[in-house]
């Protein structure tokens, strides 16, 4: 499939009527080359990258989807909104599920970039270039009929990302002072996910690679080891996988994440 007709498979939330593992063929660098080319399109008729998602991070997981590592897509400005804030670290806002195929929803957390790490940083230069760290919602999304795909699949499918939200955002230096603390603190929150009140799963921080911060180390190696791929800048968002499973979600449902550990809530409103 070209990358023009990947684009429009995306932007009419069409399936791609393909078996597993033949859109992203048998090669991960050829299925990330694919994304980019659609990301390069995607650029080209104006819309802005504001920063990647890291998907399959989370470990108990894969065996469901039958992926048994990360891989990454671009975060873009027509499906990143924040919520607004509310009492006591809580926010809300709305996500907009017109032309997402097959959308599900992911609680997780969310990183902003203040500067772009130093090449193969250690943990403690990877926290001191965060500015601050949010609750987030992720609408993932496959173009394969029922999930049912292979990884290269999901590489080629933009990472299977399709919104973000992102919630109150918290300066680093206020949850932790330094790379270890902020790994620990992170590894050790939870999260319960509520479909319209009730509580459906509860989530761990150390589910996504040992901690979102250790996700992100993983991550940026990933990234600098892709030709043609854009390195992290300052004003980047990252989120970094979801703490439970992806939730199928429709138009009129109420979602809400409640993080521990002073991390706050987000409430999405599915439009």
């Amino acid at each position: 499939m070209t990358p023009e007709q990947l684009l429009h498979h995306y932007d009419h939330a069409l399936l791609w009527g393909q078996a597993p593992g033949v859109v992203g063929g048998p090669d991960t660098a050829a299925a990330y080359q694919q994304a980019l080319a659609v990301r390069q399109l995607r650029q080209q008729r104006g819309e802005v990258a504001k920063g990647y998602k890291i998907g399959f991070t989370n470990r108990t997981i894969w065996q469901l989807y039958g992926v048994f590592g990360p891989m990454w897509g671009t975060v873009w400005d027509t499906g990143l909104s924040f919520a607004e804030p509310a009492a006591s670290g809580a926010a809300q806002g709305n996500i907009d599920l017109a032309q997402t195929c097959q959308p599900r929803l992911e609680p997780e957390i969310v990183f902003g970039i203040k500067a772009t790490p130093p090449a193969n940083p250690n943990m403690q230069q990877l926290f001191e270039a965060i500015d601050w760290l949010a609750p987030g919602f992720e609408v993932v999304q496959s173009h394969n009929l029922d999930w049912k795909f292979t990884a290269t699949d999901t590489m080629a499918d933009s990472g299977l990302h399709a919104r973000l939200l992102v919630g109150q955002r918290l300066p680093v230096q206020q949850l932790a002072t330094d790379g270890q603390a902020l790994h620990q603190f992170l590894s050790q929150a939870r999260v319960t996910l509520f479909k319209d009140g009730q509580a459906v799963e509860q989530g761990v921080g150390s589910n996504v690679l040992d901690s979102p911060l250790n996700a992100l180390h993983y991550f940026l190696k990933e990234l600098r080891q892709c030709p043609g791929a854009a390195d992290l800048q300052a004003g980047d968002v990252i989120t970094t996988g979801t703490w439970t499973d992806a939730w199928p979600i429709q138009v009129g449902q109420s979602w809400r994440a409640e993080f521990s550990a002073n991390l706050g809530s987000l409430t999405a409103q599915m439009r």
